[in-house]
Protein backbone atom coordinates (compact mmCIF):
# COMPACT_ATOMS: atom_id res chain seq x y z
CA UNK A 1 0.00 0.00 0.00
CA UNK A 2 1.24 3.32 -0.80
CA UNK A 3 0.64 6.17 1.27
CA UNK A 4 -2.65 7.89 -0.12
CA UNK A 5 -3.89 4.03 0.31
CA UNK A 6 -3.10 3.89 3.62
CA UNK A 7 -4.67 7.11 4.20
CA UNK A 8 -7.79 5.84 2.73
CA UNK A 9 -7.72 3.10 4.74
CA UNK A 10 -6.95 4.74 8.06
CA UNK A 11 -9.83 7.40 7.57
CA UNK A 12 -12.39 4.91 6.90
CA UNK A 13 -11.49 2.17 9.71
CA UNK A 14 -13.99 3.76 12.02
CA UNK A 15 -16.75 4.07 9.19
CA UNK A 16 -16.01 0.41 8.21
CA UNK A 17 -16.34 -1.25 11.93
CA UNK A 18 -19.17 0.33 12.20
CA UNK A 19 -20.34 -0.39 8.72
CA UNK A 20 -19.70 -3.96 9.57
CA UNK A 21 -21.17 -3.82 13.27
CA UNK A 22 -24.84 -2.95 11.61
CA UNK A 23 -24.53 -6.46 10.07
CA UNK A 24 -23.48 -8.93 12.65
CA UNK A 25 -24.16 -7.13 16.32
CA UNK A 26 -21.03 -7.83 17.68
CA UNK A 27 -17.86 -5.78 17.90
CA UNK A 28 -15.37 -8.37 18.36
CA UNK A 29 -16.40 -9.99 15.23
CA UNK A 30 -16.82 -6.76 13.27
CA UNK A 31 -13.01 -5.64 14.12
CA UNK A 32 -11.67 -9.50 13.21
CA UNK A 33 -13.72 -8.65 9.77
CA UNK A 34 -12.10 -5.59 9.69
CA UNK A 35 -8.75 -7.27 9.67
CA UNK A 36 -9.48 -9.76 7.45
CA UNK A 37 -10.68 -6.78 4.50
CA UNK A 38 -7.82 -5.10 5.92
CA UNK A 39 -5.70 -8.50 4.08
CA UNK A 40 -7.43 -8.63 1.27
CA UNK A 41 -7.39 -5.12 0.76
CA UNK A 42 -3.45 -5.61 1.49
CA UNK A 43 -3.42 -8.26 -0.32
CA UNK A 44 -5.20 -7.36 -3.60
CA UNK A 45 -4.71 -3.30 -4.03
CA UNK A 46 -2.26 -3.73 -6.73
CA UNK A 47 -5.08 -4.75 -9.19
CA UNK A 48 -6.76 -1.76 -8.50
CA UNK A 49 -6.62 -0.10 -11.69
CA UNK A 50 -8.38 3.73 -10.74
CA UNK A 51 -7.63 4.83 -7.08
CA UNK A 52 -10.18 7.12 -7.02
CA UNK A 53 -12.53 3.90 -6.78
CA UNK A 54 -10.47 2.41 -3.27
CA UNK A 55 -13.24 3.07 -0.93
CA UNK A 56 -16.21 1.69 -2.86
CA UNK A 57 -14.02 -1.18 -3.50
CA UNK A 58 -13.44 -1.70 0.14
CA UNK A 59 -16.36 -1.49 1.13
CA UNK A 60 -17.70 -4.34 -2.13
CA UNK A 61 -14.91 -6.32 -0.29
CA UNK A 62 -16.62 -5.70 3.24
CA UNK A 63 -19.86 -7.05 1.99
CA UNK A 64 -18.09 -9.45 0.32
CA UNK A 65 -16.25 -10.75 3.41
CA UNK A 66 -20.24 -10.45 5.53
CA UNK A 67 -21.13 -12.59 3.40
CA UNK A 68 -18.44 -15.14 3.83
CA UNK A 69 -18.83 -14.75 7.43
CA UNK A 70 -22.35 -16.02 7.59
CA UNK A 71 -21.78 -18.95 5.17
CA UNK A 72 -19.43 -20.32 6.95
CA UNK A 73 -21.50 -19.89 10.16
CA UNK A 74 -24.65 -21.34 8.77
CA UNK A 75 -22.54 -24.59 7.64
CA UNK A 76 -20.63 -25.23 11.28
CA UNK A 77 -22.56 -27.74 13.29
CA UNK A 78 -21.17 -28.44 16.84
CA UNK A 79 -21.39 -32.81 16.99
CA UNK A 80 -21.50 -32.62 20.53
CA UNK A 81 -24.75 -30.57 20.72
CA UNK A 82 -26.42 -33.29 18.12
CA UNK A 83 -28.68 -35.84 20.70
CA UNK A 84 -28.09 -38.62 19.10
CA UNK A 85 -30.00 -40.91 21.12
CA UNK A 86 -33.11 -39.26 21.16
CA UNK A 87 -32.56 -39.44 16.95
CA UNK A 88 -35.21 -41.42 15.65
CA UNK A 89 -35.44 -43.42 12.17
CA UNK A 90 -37.43 -42.02 9.72
CA UNK A 91 -39.42 -45.03 9.55
CA UNK A 92 -40.07 -47.43 12.32
CA UNK A 93 -39.40 -50.90 12.64
CA UNK A 94 -42.59 -52.06 12.36
CA UNK A 95 -43.03 -49.87 9.00
CA UNK A 96 -39.55 -51.43 7.70
CA UNK A 97 -41.25 -54.75 8.50
CA UNK A 98 -44.44 -53.95 6.28
CA UNK A 99 -42.74 -52.44 3.32
CA UNK A 100 -40.75 -56.13 3.28
CA UNK A 101 -43.95 -58.18 3.53
CA UNK A 102 -45.38 -56.03 0.61
CA UNK A 103 -42.47 -56.20 -1.46
CA UNK A 104 -43.68 -60.12 -1.47
CA UNK A 105 -46.56 -59.20 -2.86
CA UNK A 106 -45.30 -57.97 -6.47
CA UNK A 107 -45.03 -59.74 -8.98
CA UNK A 108 -42.22 -61.42 -9.27
CA UNK A 109 -40.32 -59.92 -11.81
CA UNK A 110 -41.09 -56.39 -9.99
CA UNK A 111 -39.90 -57.70 -6.63
CA UNK A 112 -36.47 -59.24 -8.02
CA UNK A 113 -35.79 -55.89 -10.00
CA UNK A 114 -36.85 -54.11 -6.92
CA UNK A 115 -34.42 -56.12 -4.86
CA UNK A 116 -31.38 -56.26 -7.47
CA UNK A 117 -31.75 -52.58 -7.43
CA UNK A 118 -32.68 -51.32 -3.91
CA UNK A 119 -31.13 -54.01 -1.81
CA UNK A 120 -28.25 -55.40 -3.32
CA UNK A 121 -27.39 -52.08 -5.08
CA UNK A 122 -27.26 -52.93 -8.62
CA UNK A 123 -27.21 -50.47 -11.11
CA UNK A 124 -30.14 -50.43 -13.44
CA UNK A 125 -27.58 -51.57 -15.90
CA UNK A 126 -26.55 -54.16 -14.07
CA UNK A 127 -29.87 -54.84 -13.76
CA UNK A 128 -30.24 -55.34 -17.44
CA UNK A 129 -27.36 -57.38 -17.71
CA UNK A 130 -28.11 -59.66 -14.54
CA UNK A 131 -31.78 -59.99 -16.56
CA UNK A 132 -30.97 -60.05 -20.14
CA UNK A 133 -33.27 -57.43 -20.98
CA UNK A 134 -32.73 -53.72 -22.36
CA UNK A 135 -31.58 -51.28 -20.22
CA UNK A 136 -34.64 -49.04 -20.88
CA UNK A 137 -36.68 -52.54 -20.09
CA UNK A 138 -34.68 -52.18 -16.69
CA UNK A 139 -35.31 -49.16 -16.14
CA UNK A 140 -39.09 -49.43 -16.98
CA UNK A 141 -39.43 -52.20 -14.57
CA UNK A 142 -37.80 -50.46 -11.48
CA UNK A 143 -40.08 -47.61 -12.24
CA UNK A 144 -43.04 -49.92 -12.22
CA UNK A 145 -42.29 -51.68 -9.49
CA UNK A 146 -40.95 -48.62 -7.61
CA UNK A 147 -45.13 -47.46 -8.61
CA UNK A 148 -46.32 -50.45 -6.96
CA UNK A 149 -44.99 -50.67 -3.67
CA UNK A 150 -45.75 -46.58 -3.54
CA UNK A 151 -49.62 -47.34 -4.15
CA UNK A 152 -49.45 -50.21 -1.53
CA UNK A 153 -48.09 -47.76 0.85
CA UNK A 154 -50.63 -44.91 0.70
CA UNK A 155 -53.31 -47.86 0.86
CA UNK A 156 -52.04 -48.82 4.11
CA UNK A 157 -49.98 -45.81 5.46
CA UNK A 158 -51.01 -42.49 5.88
CA UNK A 159 -47.50 -41.13 5.02
CA UNK A 160 -46.33 -37.26 5.76
CA UNK A 161 -42.88 -35.84 3.88
CA UNK A 162 -41.50 -32.58 4.16
CA UNK A 163 -40.38 -30.88 1.42
CA UNK A 164 -36.99 -32.71 1.25
CA UNK A 165 -38.79 -35.90 1.36
CA UNK A 166 -38.48 -36.42 5.08
CA UNK A 167 -40.86 -38.77 6.84
CA UNK A 168 -42.94 -37.07 9.27
CA UNK A 169 -45.62 -38.95 9.66
CA UNK A 170 -46.33 -42.24 8.86
CA UNK A 171 -49.72 -44.14 10.45
CA UNK A 172 -50.93 -47.18 9.75
CA UNK A 173 -54.09 -47.07 8.28
CA UNK A 174 -55.32 -50.89 8.22
CA UNK A 175 -53.74 -54.01 10.41
CA UNK A 176 -50.38 -54.89 8.84
CA UNK A 177 -49.98 -57.47 11.51
CA UNK A 178 -47.21 -55.98 13.23
CA UNK A 179 -47.28 -55.59 17.25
Amino acid sequence: MNAIQTEAWNSIQGKLKAFIFKFTRDKEVAADLAQDIFLKVHAKVDQLRDSDKLVGWIYQVARHTITDYYRSKSKKIDLQEIDWESEQAPLSDCVSNCLSDMLITLPAKYREALELTELKNLSQIELANALNISYSGAKSRVQRARQMLKEKMETSYNIQLDRYGNVLVCENRTLCGCE
